[in-house]
């Protein structure tokens, strides 16, 4: 196993004129003598520029990708022989807005993952989609015509969303693209799409054929802001919202049989409720009681009444209430059976006791009041016992005139509050009103708040497909796979999904109504033929086609009915966005029988598109639609707030890549920046961006940048096909700097198998920084610049350096594809036409790992380290060392690096960075004065552990006795006037003495 490596050096910077080694040129010299030996050294040489300005940035970037293709990158990899494929299915954003930095995570964490499957030799199959139907689009189209919008036809109102939806793509998708996203994005898809929309209907059918679809009269939240029903997903929470909360009456009209001996004779008795929803009250249908709850019969100290309610709620409500209870007697909530009570506002109304395993203790008095038009659970104690579910609301949220002259037209949430209340102290029966805030749910759209209010609504039954959604569940791998059990806890929890919405901006439910019996016609026939009309004409036809042609008297005729077509009329309701959305699937992917191989949205995608695109999938044939949820955070700002325009922390991508008004505040930072970003980022939590991640973000590209520029300047001259060494000729540091890249690339290419890329990002930073730039560059220049050009010692060199800047540029490619093309242009030995992803991806050398070799290098290092402790601040080429070590494995490994007794070109010398280094089994006895002896050891560990021992040594360090080489400024020379004997060979023949 690879130790970790023990070396640190202060920080470096390479420059690329004036110094070879320790330097090239001195003050004392003459300027003839100076460039006499600097012209003779092979200093790095690269048009690459060590860093871009913010205009040339986006320049570079926008010429990358004209000259680069990378519009036609999507096309050539699927047009390509695969042996594999891969399908990553794009969840639609919604088309009614600008494009956002979440957009720019969601889609570069999607595009990094297929850019690394493509380099791998897949077969890519990336479709870009957009939701452009729902209530968002049509209020945003509708906004700016204000009241008008009242008196347009639904083809009209259609017309317009339409548009709206069209412009926003078009903004979206040039953002897309220029963050650098391939895409089949010539061949989009778009849910108003008619094939689309035809494909939504057939898998509509379908589900309704098996039994999972069907229309009923049932509570739903609804939004009277926007007049439609809302599902689950589409709700959001005001933790704020403050309500008109009373404690109300409900006299005792008969009592309970089993309660008549402890009551006889008392004075009225009442049950006692606390609602936050006064306005419900009229509908009122019963109270009820938990079965196994003891409850109480208490008296009121300050007004002497008794009430009923839970034995644990009376000290709380006392306290809400201002008073003090007296416990008269105690029971069991069986004991309420049968029981009637007065209605609180409807004279000659009664309101049952009934028995309920929804009623809760932790707010109220235990006892609840049952409206079944507007509550979930009321409603399914309404079906129990088969009371009236009758809605006293209309769409707008106003009460209708079977409330009564007194509440008609009086909006429920607001006057209606007051009028109910009104009437409640009319009665008598309101004890305590008070202001209650509490979290309650919003349109999340409008931002305004729902009601649950009874309508004819169109549902999936979840009850029918859960057990089977949650089984398939169960084999979908997810990232992070803690969200594996959010998400079917949250299935759990789903007991109803309500598909239709009164809306006009959708794809119709394809349902007809029977003018007179009000019944529902929908059958194969009839669905069959509106679903070619939709694909021949898109989802308008139900709107601009006469009913005659939507419902001809061949298909009546064929679905059994002798009806005329002017019997029927079309339904108006139309689908749900999401189930929209959540059949994508069955348009997208090639296969009807096939699965994505990856899904990656939001986490709040647990509750939405992931659940609809599973339900749907799993109703109409049975299995998941993918076989991988990959599950992100969302952006905040850098504070960890939620961005608004109001705090002014709102952070626009295409300002991020092309700046913005003030270029100073708002600098252009390229797509490289943005995509570094998403990389980096923990994006399986919350994803922080602002002024000062870009700017790191932008200097680790730097770092990036200038290391593959050392490289790319040191390989000039240099060809791989042709100049080469073979891996057992070249130098060991050579090799074990390849031992290294095999480690990292093969974490790199796992760390991207898992969706870990800021892994990858660690791990090119390491390799940057410490592994290269810190270590391996810092050794390797005098070899690079001193030795003569064509020498074996150099080109092993220059052949570890290709091999290093080739799998690193490929590695990072997928994360920075501007920066990857940048570079394979500016390869000294490029051939016309490369491109790193038409490429592929690296193949690093299962023999490059070599651990014999790592120890030989790791216990010079461990020398080095002594040595360098030793002299901080001083340039190691000063000194001359003798290494120290008795005969045996730590010795013979030394050996491996330096054959001769004393050396300057040696491996280890090279390795240590000293003048001279000598390698002895003993001290000399005559050391000079100024002399320093360091004592270290160094654990060997061979073979898998099997052989392990720690051997001692020496590092002698003294001050060179030789002059400094005028041309590689080493002490190595015996005149300062003349070159050391290597600079010497190095030169021979290109000029005299």
């Amino acid at each position: 196993m690879l130790t970790v490596l023990r070396w640190r050096l202060p920080g470096y910077r390479f420059l690329w004129r004036g110094r070879a080694a320790s330097g090239l040129s001195s003050s004392n010299e003459s300027p003839d003598k100076k460039n006499k030996y600097r012209d003779t050294v092979l200093l790095p040489h690269t048009d690459f520029p060590i860093r871009r300005s913010p205009e040339d940035t986006v320049s570079t970037e926008l010429r990358l990708q004209e000259e680069t293709n990378f519009l036609q990158l999507y096309n050539w990899q699927k047009a390509r022989k695969a042996k594999k494929e891969f399908s990553l299915h794009d969840g639609p954003p919604y088309a009614n807005g600008d494009p956002h930095v979440g957009h720019a995570l969601n889609k570069i964490l999607k595009d990094i993952t297929n850019r690394f499957h493509m380099m791998r030799g897949c077969k890519v199959t990336y479709v870009p989609g957009w939701d452009c139907h729902g209530l968002p689009i049509e209020l945003r189209a509708l906004a700016e015509i204000g009241d008008k919008a009242d008196s347009l036809s639904p083809l009209e109102i259609r017309s317009r969303a339409r548009a709206f939806a069209e412009k926003a793509i078009e903004k979206q998708k040039s953002s897309f693209i220029r963050w650098g996203v391939m895409a089949d994005w010539d061949n989009c898809y778009y849910t108003f799409d008619k094939k689309y929309e035809a494909k939504q209907l057939d898998v509509f059918f379908k589900m309704h054929e098996k039994g999972h679809i069907y229309q009923d009269y049932r509570p739903v939240f609804w939004s009277p802001s926007t007049k439609t029903a809302l599902a689950e997903a589409e709700l959001e929470y005001n933790q704020q919202h403050v309500s008109r909360s009373v404690f109300v009456k409900f006299p005792l009209q008969k009592p309970p049989p089993k309660l008549a001996s402890v009551i006889d004779g008392a004075s009225v008795i009442s049950a006692l409720i606390w609602t936050t929803q006064p306005w419900t009250i009229p509908a009122n249908q019963a109270v009820c009681y938990m079965p196994d709850t003891t409850y109480a019969i208490v008296k009121c100290g300050s007004s002497g009444e008794l009430f009923i309610l839970a034995a644990d709620c009376v000290e709380t409500t006392a306290l809400s209430m201002g008073t003090h209870f007296e416990v008269i007697s105690t029971f069991k909530g069986a004991d309420l059976e049968n029981g009637i009570c007065d209605h609180p506002t409807i004279a000659g109304r009664s309101s049952p006791l009934l028995a309920a395993n929804h009623v809760t203790m932790g707010k109220g008095t235990g006892l609840v009041h049952t409206a079944p038009a507007h509550g979930i659970e009321d409603y399914g104690v309404a079906s129990h016992h088969k009371l009236p579910v009758d809605c006293l609301v209309d769409e707008a949220g106003r009460y209708t005139a079977e409330a009564g002259a007194d509440l008609e037209n009086k909006v429920v949430l607001e006057d209606g509050n007051e009028a109910v209340i009104q009437m409640l102290l009319g009665s008598k029966n309101l004890i305590k009103e008070e202001r209650f805030v509490h979290s309650y749910p919003y349109d999340w759209r409008t931002k305004k708040p729902i009601i649950i209010r009874a309508s004819q609504q169109w549902f999936v039954n979840t009850a029918n497909v859960k057990d089977k959604a949650q089984e398939v569940l169960k084999k979908v791998k997810f990232t992070p796979a803690s969200a594996s059990s959010r998400m079917i806890e949250m299935l759990g929890r789903r007991t109803y999904w309500c598909i239709s919405r009164q809306r006009s901006w959708g794809v119709p439910i394809p349902v007809f109504y029977h003018k007179e019996t009000r019944e529902a016609l929908i059958n194969r026939h009839t669905v069959g033929h509106v679903i070619k009309l939709v694909e021949q004409h898109g989802s308008d036809v139900w709107w601009t086609h006469p009913v005659e042609e939507l419902l001809p008297t061949s298909v009546l005729q064929k679905a059994g009915s002798t009806a005329n077509a002017l019997d029927f009329e079309p339904g108006r309701d139309v689908l749900d966005i999401w189930f929209d959305s959540g059949t994508s699937w069955a348009h997208v992917l090639e296969d009807a029988e096939q699965r994505a191989d990856v899904y990656i949205e939001g986490k709040d995608q647990l509750g939405g598109w992931f659940q609809s695109s599973l339900l749907t999938s799993v109703a109409s044939r049975n299995k998941a639609p993918y076989k991988h949820l990959v599950v992100h955070g969302f952006t905040l700002s850098e504070r960890g707030e939620k961005m608004s325009k109001s705090l002014g922390n709102v952070v626009d991508p295409d300002v991020v890549i092309s700046g913005g008004k003030d270029k100073v505040k708002e600098p252009a930072y390229g797509a490289d920046v943005l995509r570094w970003w998403v990389a980096e980022s923990n994006v399986f939590t919350e994803v922080m961006i602002g002024p000062t991640v870009l700017n790191t973000a932008r200097d680790d590209i730097n770092k990036v940048r200038n290391t593959m520029r050392f490289m790319l300047g040191n390989l000039s001259g240099f060809n791989p096909d042709t100049d080469s060494v073979p891996g057992p000729e070249m130098y060991i540091i050579d090799q074990y700097m390849l031992h290294l890249l095999q480690d990292y690339a093969s974490k790199v290419t796992e760390a991207y198998k898992n969706y870990e890329f800021g892994k990858v990002t660690r791990l090119l930073e390491a390799l940057v920084t410490r592994d290269l730039s810190s270590f391996y560059f810092s050794i390797i220049k005098d070899r690079l610049y001193c030795e003569e050009e064509r020498d074996p010692k150099r080109r092993s060199c220059q052949t570890a350096l290709a091999k290093v800047l080739d799998i690193v540029v490929r590695s990072f490619a997928p994360i920075l594809p501007h920066l990857a093309e940048e570079i394979f242009q500016h390869l000294p030995y490029r051939k016309d036409g490369d491109s790193v992803f038409r490429s592929g991806w690296y193949v690093p050398n299962s023999v490059w790992k070599k651990p014999g070799l790592v120890e030989a290098v790791e216990a010079a290092c461990s020398i080095r380290d002594l040595f360098l402790g030793a002299i901080p601040g001083k340039n190691t080429v000063e000194y001359e060392l003798g290494v120290v070590i008795e005969p045996g494995l730590l010795f013979e490994l030394m050996e491996t690096l330096q054959v001769e007794e004393t050396s300057s070109t040696s491996q280890l010398n090279e390795l240590l960075m000293a003048s001279q280094t000598s390698l002895l089994t003993e001290v000399p006895v005559d050391l000079s004065a100024d002399a320093t002896v360091l004592k270290g050891s160094f654990l060997i560990n061979l073979e898998g552990g099997d052989i392990c021992e720690e051997e001692t040594y020496k590092v002698i360090i003294q001050p060179s006795t030789k002059e400094r080489c005028p041309r590689c400024r080493k002490y190595t020379t015996e005149s300062a006037l003349t070159p050391c004997p290597r600079c010497l060979e190095a030169i021979a023949g290109k000029w005299g003495q």
